[in-house]
């Protein structure tokens, strides 16, 4: 059998050497989260999914999965306010397709810092579907309870906002980037064509969140930008990246 070579150095340091003949024997994988075909080829859940808006993703498969996964139960929906309307169909989604009963919770979620638990255990709730925000509570700090998140990327005329960057800004303003979890695949996007036709942008990024992620309670402080675009819906998330950056022009 062939065996590693060993060699001594000048400065009496041996070497190992790697053995080309040497077999290696790779662990086996188990894709256990891999969604299955029969789930993804399902027409009737594929046409249940139509009902909600084709550019919001609920990542309906998913969460059928991880529902299948966990046999749960009962399983609670907590939503921010703009979502709730469709919480229903969601909810009907999930109980034809699934064994599970589903509750929605009606208090209204403001942010990632607020996962209701609690409640949710004191519903008899083996898992929690929280949408619209990123992970920033571990989903093994919660209280013996599962969580999935959803993000609910939000798909938007991405050639609108690039054109509308254009005929405001200059290449010779630095640019800072931001936005919510609904967009920051858009966000990304977008900055990479405006690098590419001779503008600096920056994303700034404060951990645990997503680069270009900003929340009404947190905003990175960018010192090394001209303008701040914030790309998103409403003022509450865009006020918190002003007030990190008061010496900066918000739009």
């Amino acid at each position: 059998m062939p065996v590693s070579v060993l060699e001594m150095t000048e400065d009496n340091v041996i070497v190992v050497k790697a053995n080309p003949d040497r077999k290696v024997v790779k662990p086996s994988v188990k894709f256990t989260n891999k969604i299955p075909d029969e789930l993804l080829q399902n027409v009737g859940l594929l046409n249940a999914i139509q009902r909600l808006p084709e550019n919001y993703n609920f990542e309906i498969y998913k969460t059928i999965w991880r529902i299948q996964q966990l046999g749960s139960k009962r399983v609670a929906l907590q939503m921010p306010e703009g979502l709730l309307m469709f919480a229903i169909t969601i909810s009907d989604i999930i109980e034809q397709f699934t064994e599970a009963d589903t509750v929605i919770m009606a208090d209204v979620t403001y942010g990632a810092c607020c996962i209701d638990d609690y409640t949710a255990l004191a519903l008899n709730v083996d898992l929690l579907v929280h949408y619209g925000h990123s992970c920033l509570i571990p989903v093994d700090q919660t209280s013996g309870i599962k969580v999935l998140y959803i993000f609910v990327d939000i798909k938007i005329d991405a050639l609108h906002f690039l054109e509308t960057v254009r005929l405001n800004f200059p290449t010779t303003l630095r640019l800072g980037l931001v936005s919510t979890i609904q967009f920051v695949a858009t966000l990304q996007a977008v900055a990479l064509e405006l690098e590419q036709e001779g503008y600096q942008v920056t994303i700034p990024q404060s951990r645990p969140l997503s680069p270009g992620e900003i929340l009404g309670c947190t905003a990175p402080v960018m010192s090394n930008v001209d303008a701040l675009i914030y790309l998103g819906d409403g003022r509450f998330h865009l006020e918190a990246a002003m007030i990190a950056n008061p010496q900066v022009k918000a739009y």
